[in-house]
């Protein structure tokens, strides 16, 4: 880090505005004990971030070099370790961890998205200042996105689904309810061909969509569905891919299954969800493929659903298919790993409590991972599976001052990750 001199300090502070002017409007210096260069996976000491008004780092400097106006306005966080805001590419904000079942039956369609504005607060505040929203009823996550932007509560920074692309009886289609009770209609986000799938791609983009999820096979959580069953075929997936990308957005494919993980890496989806059953070729296909494809293994919230599933509602089934295939996904996780699959931070919140998912990384390390690639799957590749390694995922010039802090060393001991003591979301400490 090279030491700044007099003219740049000055330059810098010229920026200065009155401070009776509004706090957002000033240049702001973050300082700490040192930061975690998750490029390099390096310790930088002593920084002085500089944000903009616009929430964008302009500069780090080194604090034992400058001298600092009155004017401007400081977040001082003397001996803490910095990190890049994490990023969770899994959640579904609008899914209270502990209404299970059917006893979702027993609120009203607009409690869902009342919940969602207390679970973004509590990732926000466990440090994850970006999540991806991979499926909600309503337009939920879209809805918060917005009400986030603009200022009317706080939470992450949401890249949102909208509607989850599904086949009829697959795990994205209403499937826990008799036929007296379905809508005149298929569900929204349901597909039976590849020009209603394409029909379904534009829609959920039409109305909010930053992101496009299809569950390629049966699930965990839903009812009559075989969690390794392909629901969805490789050329349907192909023409979502096809048609996401058209428009400039990506994929997620729920698939934890071997034939519907090949297919959906074959078919060209940017992440594997779950992944649980990947096999040999899978991991081949993940390797080989031109075009970078990811795994986003939830390995950590099978402690949730077991000790808390059935108090909560969680029927029998349910929990019997997540006891089967937790295992084998935690093995998988660890043989991907160990093959240089690329890999990100995705921990289902909503299946577990949106303010514990930081436990996961302990997990990853448990299953292989070192401490510094568990904290580059939550950041940088984070980042770059999103297509936003210019925004977040580092603490970088340019990038967005998402920022958290800990005590001590997180990678030597990545569970101080479990409970971060400051957040800084766009310039602007949060917690």
């Amino acid at each position: 880090m090279k030491p700044v001199t007099l003219a740049a300090t000055l330059s810098l502070l010229a920026l200065a505005v009155p401070a009776s002017a509004e706090t957002a409007e000033q240049p702001t210096v973050i300082t700490a004990e040192r930061y975690l260069d998750v490029a390099t996976g390096r310790y930088v000491d002593h920084p002085a971030i500089f944000v903009d008004k616009d929430g964008r780092i302009t500069q780090i400097a080194d604090a034992r070099t400058i001298r600092l106006s009155a004017d401007i306005r400081r977040i001082d966080l003397p001996g803490k370790t910095l990190l890049p805001g994490l990023i969770d590419m899994h959640v579904h904000l609008d899914s209270p961890a502990d209404i299970g079942g059917f006893r979702g039956l027993e609120f009203t369609d607009s409690f869902f998205a009342m919940t969602a504005v207390t679970n973004g607060q509590a990732m926000l505040n466990a440090g994850f200042t970006t999540v991806r929203n991979v499926g909600s009823k309503d337009r939920n996550d879209i809805g918060l996105a917005q009400a986030i932007a603009h200022g009317y509560v706080t939470g992450p920074r949401i890249v949102g689904a909208g509607y989850a692309l599904g086949a009829t009886g697959g795990h994205c289609d209403e499937t826990g309810l008799p036929p007296s009770m379905e809508r005149p209609g298929k569900m929204e986000g349901v597909g039976d061909s590849l020009d209603e799938l394409r029909y379904q791609v534009r829609r959920q983009r039409k109305y909010g969509a930053t992101v496009i999820k299809v569950c390629a096979t049966g699930g965990v959580f839903s009812h009559n569905t075989a969690v390794g069953q392909q629901q969805v075929t490789e050329p349907e997936l192909r023409a979502i891919a096809d048609e996401a990308h058209m428009w400039g957005l990506r994929v997620a494919a729920h698939a934890h299954g071997a034939s519907g993980i090949n297919a959906a890496i074959r078919a060209g989806i940017d992440t594997i969800e779950h992944a649980s059953l990947i096999d040999d070729e899978g991991i081949k296909l993940a390797l080989a493929r031109k075009q970078p494809v990811w795994l986003a293994m939830d390995i950590y919230n099978t402690e949730y659903t077991q000790s808390e599933g059935k108090k909560n509602g969680v029927l029998e089934d349910n929990l019997r298919k997540d006891r089967e295939i937790a295992q084998a996904q935690r093995d998988n996780f660890r043989k991907a790993y160990k093959a240089g699959v690329r890999m990100v931070f995705a921990s289902d919140a909503g299946v577990m409590p949106h303010g514990q998912v930081g436990r996961q990384f302990a997990t990853m390390v448990e299953y292989g991972m070192t401490p510094l690639d568990a904290i580059r799957a939550a950041t940088l590749n984070a980042a770059q599976a999103l297509g936003q390694e210019g925004d977040v995922g580092q603490i970088a010039t340019g990038r967005y001052a998402d920022i958290v802090a800990v005590d001590g060393d997180p990678l030597k001991d990545v569970r101080l990750l479990e409970q971060v003591s400051a957040v800084v979301k766009g310039g602007q400490q949060v917690r």
